[in-house]
């Protein structure tokens, strides 16, 4: 029964390796696709900003950006709204990276790591397991010899029993009447007698040798029952925890890093994503058309100056 649970325990290590080879390996492929997504979003991103910021290019109000960023509000939203846009691009496509070149490889380490430590506990169970079964094996044999010298020693027993009923039985003839029995008789059940007590006496013998040998016996077979009990609690208490342990060893923790880059990567983005937000926010707190009328009339000097005051002109000596 040990044995066959032994081997399920085996199993067991065996299975959850693999689940979490499998889980590891889910784990980059779904990275893996999700740095994909990210790059082609990234693409997307500045594809669509440089679209519209070709088309401003040439306008007087970028050069305008250029020089002194002093644009009226509507026009400073939208630049700081195609400045996000190309800002996310960037930010998406660090995410691609982050994702393909750290995370991904993070798990490799981690399915490669649990791989080892798996073989490396698997070789550790099976000499665990092999002592053990050497501890029982002793035990057993210990018991098939203490059964063996103690049906030795309860048959010679009852051999020495029958021998002493045989010795009563003809003590009992011996005390009839001698003169009822000839000498011939009389020879014969002494020497029967003899050989009775010769009998029973090697009978006692042999029976007082089994009892010793039983009695040996029977103290070996508990001394070993409990040195094996021993060893079956401590490999059941502390050595298939250790052992489990064996397989755990880094898993978590390094697990914990990687989801945890994974994290920070994705809190980063959303850190970047509120500032430019921020700064947009404040753009369109800031669009005001008082602002914005003094900075078109700046802007065209010529067209809205007002000209210079008119002088009198005489007429006719006036």
């Amino acid at each position: 029964e040990i044995r066959a649970q032994l081997v399920e325990q085996q199993k067991c290590l065996e299975q959850q390796t693999e689940m979490r080879v499998q889980l590891l390996q889910d784990l980059q492929d779904f990275f893996r696709k999700k740095s994909e997504i990210e790059m082609e979003y990234s693409r997307n991103l500045e594809k669509l900003a440089e679209r519209f910021m070709a088309k401003t290019r040439s306008t007087k109000d970028h050069q305008q950006y250029k020089k002194d960023q002093n644009l009226l509000s509507p026009v400073n939203c939208w630049y700081l709204l195609l400045n996000q846009v190309r800002r996310e691009s960037k930010d998406h496509a660090t995410l691609s990276d982050i994702y393909l070149n750290n995370v991904i490889m993070r798990f490799m380490q981690i399915s490669e790591d649990s791989t080892r430590m798996f073989k490396k506990s698997k070789e550790i169970s099976f000499q665990l397991h092999e002592d053990l079964m050497k501890v029982l094996n002793e035990l057993y044999t210990v018991m098939k010899t203490y059964h063996m010298y103690h049906a030795e020693s309860i048959s010679a027993e009852s051999k020495l029993k029958e021998a002493e009923k045989q010795e009563e039985k003809q003590i009992g003839r011996s005390g009839d009447p001698v003169f009822h029995i000839r000498l011939e008789e009389r020879h014969q059940r002494r020497s029967s007698v003899k050989k009775i007590e010769k009998m029973k006496e090697k009978r006692q013998a042999k029976y007082s040798e089994n009892k010793l040998k039983s009695i040996k016996a029977r103290n070996e077979y508990l001394l070993t029952l409990e040195a094996t009990n021993a060893s079956v609690f401590k490999y059941y208490i502390h050595d298939l925890s250790d052992l489990i342990d064996c397989c755990d060893l880094g898993y978590h923790a390094s697990l914990n890093r990687a989801l945890r880059t994974y994290l920070s990567a994705e809190y980063n983005l959303e850190t970047s994503r509120h500032e430019g937000l921020d700064i947009i926010e404040n753009a369109v707190d800031s669009l005001e058309p008082r602002s914005d009328k003094q900075r078109f009339m700046e802007m065209y000097p010529t067209a809205f100056c007002p000209p210079m005051k008119f002088e009198f002109q005489s007429h006719m000596g006036d």
